[in-house]
């Protein structure tokens, strides 16, 4: 009686290939089970402990979209035990194509996610950048959905052809007429992978300055020091020579000062020593020459050279006025006197 149940014929299948179908994809689905709560349970708390984000991006790629597509192929295994018919069987793999393109493009677009916040945050985070690269995170979304469901598509037999061929007409018409946006689209990328310069940098382009505000996908704005805001498009800036001083890890200072032709040669003698032991006193300094180096109209001129260890413009100009006050102080006592423009009118009789 019981083999008479089990070879009793369903739907083209019997009792028994029904029941072993059933099996089949319950005893997969205890695997999986098995597998999620203790295999990937572990690797959580691994990953936990780890400093790269690499194994967590990893493990949540496994349960976000490996599990599910295990799932389908204990599914589609399970049915294999049974007859299906054609509409069945078309059925079937549409899923299975379905699945394996969902999980193929949330696969891309999990790496490319990573990979340029990864790229773009480093150890400083910046707030402006983050709000710019989600708006190319949304590009790219798009981009990788139109393309798998242009896949899904052709591999469920539709003729996608002509709306391929659509597509690329539209982009090179939108392309030639939307080239400046383009160029500057791209060149937003060059910024942010190359990094010449970042937000909070002091730049100098041309004869402009100030402080980067805003680096966004098609303009840059900088403060001036006037406290106007300049905009930039992306091509300008990249097409032109930046001088980033945010990036200067010391400062080189050049200045000359002028003592009269009064001034005795044995006190002139002293002037290069006055001035490198005054500098040599001041921290975050490192002291490189002096000299007297010509004669002036109305001066001898001594030029000084030295290096400020920090790119803080404040910090250099309190080194520079101390340098300046000390100078002062000691050419009194040296009884040397600055030199200021004069002339000298001989009449004769």
């Amino acid at each position: 009686m019981g083999d008479d149940i089990l070879q009793k014929v369903l739907f083209q299948n019997t009792v028994l290939n029904y029941l072993i179908c059933l099996g089949t994809f319950i005893a997969g689905v205890l695997i999986l089970a098995i597998i999620k709560s203790i295999i990937l349970a572990r690797l959580k708390k691994w990953t936990k402990k780890t400093v790269t984000q690499i194994d967590d991006l990893l493990v949540k790629m496994i349960q976000r979209n490996l599990m599910p597509l295990l799932y389908f192929g204990v599914l589609y295994l399970s049915l294999q035990n049974l007859t299906l018919t054609d509409v069945v069987k078309k059925g079937v793999d549409v899923l299975g194509a379905f699945v394996v393109t969902i999980v193929a493009i949330r696969t891309l677009v999990a790496v490319a996610n990573y990979t340029l916040l990864s790229l773009m945050s480093g150890k400083d985070k910046n707030e402006a950048r983050e709000r710019s690269l989600k708006g190319i995170i949304v590009v790219i979304k798009t981009l990788v959905w139109g393309g798998g469901i242009v896949f899904l598509l052709d591999n469920l037999g539709f003729n996608v052809s002509t709306v391929i061929a659509g597509l690329g007409i539209g982009g090179i018409a939108v392309a030639l007429a939307a080239q400046a946006v383009l160029g500057d689209l791209f060149n937003f990328f060059s910024i942010l992978f190359d990094r010449p310069f970042e937000v909070g940098d002091f730049i100098i382009i041309g004869d402009y300055l100030g402080a980067v505000e805003h680096i966004g996908i098609k303009t840059t704005r900088i403060r001036s020091l006037g406290g106007e805001q300049l905009v930039f498009s992306n091509t300008d800036l990249t097409n032109s020579r930046v001088r980033n001083y945010k990036r200067m890890e010391k400062r080189r200072v050049v200045f000359q000062l002028g003592v009269t032709y009064q001034t005795t040669s044995a006190q002139m003698k002293e002037v290069p020593g006055i001035i490198k032991s005054i500098i040599e006193s001041i921290e975050a300094t490192t002291f490189d020459r002096a000299h007297f180096s010509s004669y002036g109209d109305s001066s001898l001129n001594v030029e000084v050279v030295y290096y400020v260890l920090s790119p803080d413009y404040n910090i250099y100009m309190d080194i520079q006025q101390e340098i300046n006050m000390k100078i002062m102080q000691e050419f009194e006592k040296k009884s040397i006197e600055f030199a200021y423009p004069t002339q000298t009118l001989y009449v004769n009789k």
